[in-house]
């Protein structure tokens, strides 16, 4: 295979698993590619889920599910730290709305001591002193302290950021669609040459692993409904509100986001791979199952619904294993709770797995920081005027909604792993995410990415490479 480069380890798939492989193994002396299909990192599950961090008390003791969320949970004020990502432990609460549902809390409750997660099962009294808001039905509820919100976009972004910093190497627009094993390597699309091969593809995870093995299991994608609400000063939730989880996931939620939204949903459903739509009557019954828990759910705060696709693996545990071809690892299957296990299934991943293919050796100058990002809107008067000096960016607000500067953008485009999209923007600055959902701010965003990339308005995309926002020119315009 001469004439190809040849890389310790590939990545395919830039998730937040993927994401934070990578970042592990940017700590040691190693060639890390990471191939990803989409033009953004973190751009399938990993941008439309919960953002939770579970505590662990949910899965079944003695599963990877267990223990991984567990270890992940505990890794996370750290990680976001030192990736300058938002996390706030704010707890959650699963309801009972019966006695029946009591019994479930208090076997939840046994299998959260299993599992090695405090919990507390509060009276309907106890309960209101910390949720006010709660519904008639609520008769009990358990609490786990340890749970939390995170920025799931910032998360898979600033773990790359980090990770290209540190040496690894990131190619977008690469979907895999060819893995041939020859003389002890691997041959991706005939153009990318490895030793070891990680599949972290998520839903597609079982269609990658048979490029290369036999099939030993499937993936079914589950999708899952949302309802996002404008971020408000009233009183609402303080927790993430669950009610009590049954064989298909934890159910519908309740919840803050770190941003000051609030996420309803979601749903459940078997569905294809790419089917990310929304549905009225899929909604209407998210909307139904919610109303059990809140009295008066503010719906018409909605400003946006969407959908996500959940990696359901036949095993009914995460698959984290060598494949029968050796060195062809798959961590894939990584469903609910997989957010919050990431960062020990990286740990697992490169301990258990790597260091038996590598010597490992660290290297001395890894630097675990990311850059501090300027976030205009939450610093006082005084140090915006000190910004608004250096660089007049700063006082030139493009989204008014979210207060987003133009310097804070073109920042981030200076980064190792920058927005290519609309939504990549989005997604990173909240640039657009507000009430009018870009509707004020996406023309002066895409006339900034036009001219940082040097191309014409009609090259930016909305997401993929080829969803352009702008076909032609009017007749007569300019």
């Amino acid at each position: 295979m001469g004439g190809v480069y040849m890389y310790d380890i590939i990545i395919v798939g830039a998730g937040v698993t993927g994401c934070f492989i990578a970042r592990e193994l940017a700590r040691y002396k190693l060639n890390v590619l990471v191939l990803e299909k989409n033009n953004d990192v973190g751009n399938e599950t990993t941008s439309a889920n919960s953002a939770i961090i579970h505590s662990g008390y949910d899965p079944l003791p003695g599963t990877l599910k267990a223990k991984l969320n567990v270890e992940g949970n505990k890794m996370y004020d750290q990680v976001c730290e030192e990736l300058d990502v938002s996390f706030k432990r704010i707890g959650s609460i699963t309801v009972a709305l019966d006695d029946k549902q009591v019994e479930t809390l208090k076997e939840l409750q046994i299998r959260a001591k299993e599992n090695g997660v405090e919990t507390i099962l509060l009276t309907r009294e106890e309960l209101l002193e910390k949720e006010p808001m709660l519904s008639k039905d609520v008769v009990a509820g358990l609490l786990a302290p340890t749970a939390g919100i995170i920025d799931p976009f910032n998360l898979s972004v600033h773990l790359m950021e980090n990770a290209i910093d540190n040496g690894v190497k990131l190619i977008l627009d690469e979907e895999v669609t060819s893995i041939v094993k020859k003389e002890g390597n691997f041959l991706i699309n005939d153009k990318y040459e490895a030793k070891v091969v990680i599949n972290a593809t998520g839903v597609n995870g079982d269609l990658v692993n048979e490029l290369i093995n036999d099939k030993t299991f499937d993936i079914m994608p589950r999708k899952g409904q949302y309802y996002v609400f404008d971020h408000f000063k009233r009183p609402f939730v303080n927790h993430t509100l669950f009610m009590v989880p049954s064989d298909k996931g934890k159910g519908v939620l309740i919840s803050p986001t770190t941003s000051g939204n609030y996420l309803v949903g979601p749903s459940a459903n078997l569905v294809a791979r790419d089917e990310k739509s929304t549905d009225k009557g899929t909604l209407n019954n998210v909307k139904e199952q919610a109303n059990n828990m809140i009295e008066n759910i503010p719906y018409y705060e909605t400003i946006r619904t969407f959908a996500g696709i959940r990696a359901t693996p036949s095993t009914h545990d995460f698959i984290i294993e060598e494949s029968e071809t050796e060195n062809f690892i798959n961590v894939v299957g990584i469903e609910s709770p997989g957010l919050a296990s990431s960062p020990a299934i990286a740990k697992k991943v490169v301990e258990e797995i790597i260091a038996k293919k590598f010597d490992l050796v660290k290297k001395d100058d890894f630097n675990p920081y990311v850059r501090k990002y300027i976030k205009m809107k939450s610093l006082s008067i005084e140090e915006r005027q000190r910004y608004f000096k250096e660089n007049k960016d700063y006082g030139t607000i493009v989204c008014k909604c979210e207060q987003v500067s133009k310097g804070e953008i073109i920042d981030c485009l200076k980064r190792s792993c920058p927005p290519r999209s609309i939504k990549g923007l989005k997604r990173r600055l909240r640039v657009g995410f507000g009430k009018c959902q870009g509707g004020m701010c996406q023309p002066l965003a895409l006339e900034i990415l036009a001219e940082y990339y040097g191309v014409d308005r009609k090259e930016i995309p909305y997401d993929g490479t080829k969803s352009y926002i702008l076909y032609k020119e009017t007749k007569g315009g300019k």
